[in-house]
């Protein structure tokens, strides 16, 4: 099996809606079965997943898309491995770019709209702002909100895939773990409810 772009599911829902490759091609691009490329197409899988482009991701050029579009049987080849396309994260300067300033706004927007999971902690970290400035913008009250467009951080070379997927799959533990304390938590609530009552009918007999 080859190697697996980054965000397989939103690069399989990108590759769908912008090229003419086959269910097969895409879904051994993206190590996915192919009747769930075929639910993509139907609108039936992956609803509500942003597309992702792997062309400005750096892991698939649009010359190779061409060609194995016109050969069915060929299969699409990443450029390069995942940790070699990687955007090595530099020293931040004292002096950050106006450019640069005005796009954390958008990459915090993108990150807060498709991985809410993430804490303001985690996403100002990654993209180099402020918890203040995540928290206005989780709950709309930037004071430039309406003109903030949600971009990807990674292609923004804000952050790396590697240090972005470290810090999702941090905040997926810990949701998981605030999900079983939570059962575990109403699990012993309801115990606690039915040993009252029992109680109180001991005490009624």
């Amino acid at each position: 099996m080859s190697e697996t772009p980054f965000m397989p599911k939103a690069t399989a829902v990108w590759l769908v809606e912008n090229t003419t490759l086959t269910f097969k091609q895409i879904a051994e691009f993206c190590n996915l079965h192919e009747l769930e490329i075929k639910g993509i197409a139907d609108g039936d899988v992956a609803k509500g997943i942003k597309a992702y482009n792997p062309i400005l991701a750096g892991q698939l050029s649009r010359e190779e898309i061409e060609i194995c579009s016109k050969d069915p049987e060929k299969k699409l080849k990443l450029l390069k491995k995942l940790e070699e396309v990687e955007i090595k994260e530099r020293k931040r300067p004292k002096y950050t770019p106006l450019s640069k300033r005005q796009d954390r706004p958008d990459a915090i927007l993108w990150l807060c709209k498709n991985y809410p999971e993430l804490t303001d902690g985690q996403v100002s970290k990654l993209v180099g702002s402020t918890k203040g400035t995540v928290s206005l913008i989780r709950k709309r009250s930037y004071w430039n909100f309406s003109n903030l467009k949600a971009k990807d951080p990674v292609i923004l070379a804000l952050c790396s895939q590697d240090t972005f997927e470290k810090a999702l799959s941090k905040a997926k533990r810990r949701v998981e773990r605030e999900r079983k304390a939570k059962v575990k938590k109403e699990k012993l609530l309801k115990q606690e409810q039915e040993t009252a009552t029992n109680e109180k009918k001991i005490e009624v007999n």
